[in-house]
């Protein structure tokens, strides 16, 4: 009892503290403040004198501080006050029988607003909970401590010397704490955020790690079955404290036996343990369980408590896995119990204490049973005893049989086997005759004879509880004549069974294993890389390292340089140097000469892209002027807006002028030429590159054929200008020389035309890429030091040129936050082009117009339903968010909006060299190694799709880098050993 209350003290004491951390404010209804008063007031009224608690008062918490403040000033005004509170109340409540308007009128009497009604629950415990809101409640219970002799007995908590005294020292923290009437608009709910859970998890976890247990083959999402006799991880899903706590009768199960002192010896080599007994029913459920004492004696903390090696040997038996319960009595003890399970393991044997209490709990058990199960055979009832044992006759051997017809005198049995049978599985046919008397044992009967009798049962049992049509006659007369069937041949029949079921079991899980490695297989490489061999690997790639791979590529291979990547990173001084031969920019064993060959040629390659993309952004800027002061114009002299002009208007609604001020204006001598014929205004846009010479015209053209430039549609905007140019020149020419050819005429009109719209889409498609672009540079991580005006504008070349290159495609929201890490590392703007080129060859998969997320997004399914059954049936049970769309951003970015910056160059070198190392999908395993570290959280929250996102969210940039990576790699090494033979 002392245990329990100290317990629940110090539980709602810390709850209470708890909430006016997270909420700033405690409001005086909260659910915490009505469960403290309530467990004071137990403490309190502990065996409390009826001379202090009042004869006739049946409330003895104001009996008791009506005693004290006689003699205590403190509580002397606290009783004041719950007076004057009660009278209030008291008030009210006639006031609202005379009616309202009597109400109104004492409203109208008085300036003062008429004092709220309390709950139920406040004026049940106004005493305590006065005192509380007073700040005085420590202290009162200190003088009640003090005093303790004058109002309660010797074995009250309050009157010992350690509770008492511990007791008013808790209370000084709730009564330091502000309390408020003030009702806020989250009163009633609060949605904590992604902080406050992780530091809920990390103190009621303290028991739990997030760390993903080493296993050399995971469970492949097949729940194995828990020893009883041990304490499994379904009992950690609660605190230690509340299964102490539901081994007692509550709202959720039945207690229908409880007994203290019962003993168990966990182990041979153990001394025995006592422990408390209990029965419990929930629904058609039995459960038996046995706690030692050591754990609800309450001489351990709850740190303590929850690590206690006891734990180890507390049971907790459904018995709906029990078929057989063997009983033994002696002479001068109270019994013994044994439970034998479905599989013929047995239990830790129960020794009950001397007084019938084995013949109670035989007797609880059955009733418990009824109506869907009974014992075999039951326990029978004798008038003006109750509950008996069966009087039964021993079966004796056929070696004993003639001793028996001799002995005339009726043998009855002190040791039973008791079977548990339910519908479906009784045969009346079947009988277990195994009871014989101990005392009476003959001295010839040797050991092997009670081993015969102890097998015989078995057999009988497991045979009964193996039929599967309880009509068939052929199975009755088999078991008819069950006991004539000679031992060894029921010997070889059952192990025959049980190999059978070994096999069959070992072939389902073979076949499952089949199944997970068929869908696996393609994720992880088979080939495993240790990290401790060659050489440790941990230290990552270091400056020491580097160096001497710099003077001699022989020191050092590509695939251990790599190996040291993946383990450990790369020291932050040598990333510039590193990371352009992880991107292919360079290929590992280049000399300098090849290396500077390469620069000159991704340089020059550049700065001609550079050219073209600017020459046509002059084109697109001067084409929106004059559309838009065509529209001006149009609107001021009242007439129609040509559905033309229209149409790009609408079309480029989203761009403004404000967007393309930033580039530079064009020089004087590149200004447009006002076309000669007015019949088509639309040809002054094309002029400028028209009027360059030939050799100076930017031609998109490459020799790359999978480049993806424009020039692969046949076209550029040089040449596309030429194209109209000289077809107009021609139409001119023959026009004035040979007036007869008009159908060479109207071909090259219709050429005109056709080039002429296929200029017009791709001068629109480029504007709205450059506004797209221009939108996403100003906002790239404007909080980061490196991204000044100058580094921004590099970032804004690198972009642009990268999606003139890449047309088909264009701009996607995100390709700048792929970008920026780059230009942070390498500061070298052709460098990081050929980089980022480099990287979006695996990028590009990923956003809409590749398939790649549809494919992640499977195979995390996959994942987690293998690795991870129990957390993906949450995930389906609450809304069905397995298609991982939270993941999403995750995916398209490689975590860059998830991590710092340094923590993002971290991983982005773990993932660029894991497809030689590990796995060519390691972007999965570290997405499942995030919901891996917070795995307790999201179950322990019951997390839907929307809490999820919002605590990913809010955790961005929070997470530790560095033991995620470790969980993905441990994960993807699972994965890899599951992919093994061995």
């Amino acid at each position: 009892m002392y245990g329990l209350l100290s317990t629940d003290s110090a539980l709602q004491v810390k709850q209470l503290m708890e909430e006016a951390v997270t909420k700033k404010f405690v409001h005086e209804d909260s659910s915490h403040v009505i469960a403290l008063c309530a467990t004071i007031e137990a403490c309190l009224g502990h065996l409390l004198k009826r001379r202090a608690a009042g004869f006739l008062r049946s409330d003895k918490i104001a009996a008791l501080f009506t005693k004290v403040g006689k003699v205590n000033d403190t509580v002397a005004d606290v009783c004041r006050k719950v007076q004057a509170q009660l009278q209030q109340q008291a008030d009210l409540s006639r006031l609202q029988s005379v009616g309202q308007e009597a109400l109104r009128r004492q409203g109208s009497s008085t300036t003062s607003r008429a004092p709220q009604p309390l709950s139920a629950q406040a004026i049940k415990h106004i005493w305590v909970r006065t005192a509380l809101f007073e700040k005085v409640l420590d202290k009162i219970v200190q003088v009640i401590v003090d005093n303790s002799s004058k109002y309660y007995e010797k074995e009250a908590l309050m009157h010992d010397p350690v509770f008492g005294p511990i007791l008013a020292a808790l209370l000084v923290g709730p009564c330091a704490l502000e309390y408020t009437k003030l009702k806020t608009s989250d009163h009633f709910w609060t949605d904590p955020s992604a902080n406050e859970l992780v530091q809920r998890h990390r103190i009621h976890g303290a028991h739990r790690t997030l760390d993903v247990p080493a296993s050399r083959r995971p469970a492949l999402g097949i729940q194995k079955r828990q020893s009883s006799g041990s304490m499994s991880e379904d009992r950690f899903a609660a605190s230690a404290r509340e299964y102490v706590e539901s081994l007692h009768q509550n709202s959720r199960t039945h207690l229908l036996y409880g007994k203290n002192n019962v003993l168990v010896q966990p182990k041979k080599d153990m001394e025995v343990l006592r422990g408390y007994l209990s029965l419990h029913q929930a629904g058609d459920n039995l459960t038996l369980k046995w706690t030692p004492n050591q754990l609800i004696n309450g001489t351990m903390g709850d740190c303590d408590l929850e690590k206690s090696i006891y734990w180890d040997y507390a049971l907790t038996v459904p018995m709906r896995q029990i078929v057989c319960i063997h009983c033994h009595q002696l002479p001068d003890s109270g019994g013994t119990l044994v439970l034998v399970s479905q599989d013929g393991i047995q239990r830790p044997p129960l020794h009950f204490p001397a007084g019938g209490h084995l013949l109670a709990f035989l007797s609880c058990l059955e009733t418990g049973l009824l109506p869907r199960g009974q014992l075999e055979p039951p326990l029978w009832s004798q008038r003006g005893k109750g509950k008996v044992f069966p009087k039964l006759r021993k079966r004796s051997s056929a070696a004993r049989l003639i001793d028996q017809d001799r002995n005339s005198e009726e043998q009855t049995a002190a040791d039973y086997v008791f079977r548990i049978v339910y519908p479906g599985y009784r045969y009346d046919a079947i009988t277990i005759n195994y009871h014989h008397t101990t005392g009476s044992r003959a001295p010839s009967l040797d050991d092997d004879e009670e081993e015969e009798d102890r097998l015989h049962a078995m057999i009988s049992m497991i045979c009964s509880r193996n039929l599967t049509d309880p009509n068939s006659e052929k199975l009755n007369e088999r078991m008819l004549c069950f006991h004539r069937i000679p031992l060894k041949m029921l010997c070889h029949n059952m192990k025959k069974q049980i190999v059978s079921r070994a096999f069959y079991g070992w072939l389902a899980y073979c076949r499952h294993l089949s199944t997970v490695r068929t869908h696996l297989s393609a994720l992880v490489n088979h080939n495993i890389v240790p990290p401790d061999r060659p050489g440790e690997a941990s230290g990552g790639l270091s400056k020491e390292v580097w160096s001497k791979y710099q003077k001699d590529c022989k020191n050092y291979k590509e695939l251990e340089l790599l190996r040291l990547v993946y383990y450990g990173g790369v020291e932050h001084g040598i990333r510039k140097e590193v990371w352009p031969f992880l991107l292919g920019h360079y290929k590992f064993g280049m000399g300098k000469n090849d290396m500077s060959q390469i620069n000159a040629k991704i340089s020059e390659r550049y700065q001609q892209v550079m050219k073209e993309w600017k020459a046509c952004e002059l084109i697109v800027k001067q084409r929106e002027k004059e559309m838009q002061s065509a529209i001006f114009s149009k609107l001021s002299s009242g007439s129609s807006i040509d559905s033309h002009v229209l149409r790009l208007a609408h079309r480029d609604s989203t761009i403004s002028n404000e967007v393309f001020m930033s580039v530079d204006e064009p020089d004087a001598g590149s200004q447009e030429t006002p076309s000669a014929d007015d019949n088509t205004p639309t040809m002054t846009t094309l002029a400028p590159p028209v009027a360059l010479p030939p050799e100076e015209r930017p031609l998109v053209e490459f020799d790359s054929p999978d480049s993806g430039l424009p020039s692969s549609r046949n076209y550029s905007v040089t040449s596309a200008h030429s194209q109209i140019s000289s077809s107009m020149d021609e139409g001119q020419s023959t026009e004035e020389e040979a007036p007869g050819r008009e159908f060479q005429d109207s071909l090259s009109e219709s050429r005109v035309c056709h080039q002429l719209d296929r200029l017009i889409e791709l001068l629109d498609t480029v504007a709205l890429n450059l506004h797209r672009i221009d939108k996403d540079v100003q906002r790239c991580d404007r909080n980061y030091y490196y991204f000044t005006t100058a580094n921004l504008e590099k970032l804004r070349n690198i972009m642009c040129s990268y999606v003139w290159e890449h047309l088909d495609m264009g701009y996607v929201q995100g390709m700048c936050d792929l970008l920026a890490p780059l230009m942070v590392i390498l500061d070298d703007e052709c460098l990081a082009y050929s980089c980022f080129t480099q990287l979006m060859k695996r990028m590009s998969q990923n956003f809409p117009n590749g398939g790649a997320m549809d494919a992640h997004f499977a195979n995390m399914r996959s994942l987690i339903q293998i690795l991870d059954s129990e957390l993906f049936e949450l995930m389906h049970q609450n809304g069905d968010y397995t298609h991982f769309y939270f993941c999403y951003r995750w995916f398209l970015l490689d975590f860059k909006r998830e991590l710092l910056y340094e923590d993002v160059f971290a991983v982005w070198e773990v993932i660029w060299v894991s497809p030689r190392i590990s796995s060519q999908h390691f972007v999965l395993f570290l997405a499942l190694a995030l919901v891996t570290v917070y795995r307790e959280i999201i179950m322990d929250n019951n997390m839907d799709f929307t809490d999820i996102i919002k605590f990913f969210n809010e955790m961005a940039e929070r997470h530790d880098v560095q033991h995620i990576l470790k969980v993905a790699r441990e994960l993807v090494h699972k994965v890899q050993s599951l992919m093994d033979n061995k």
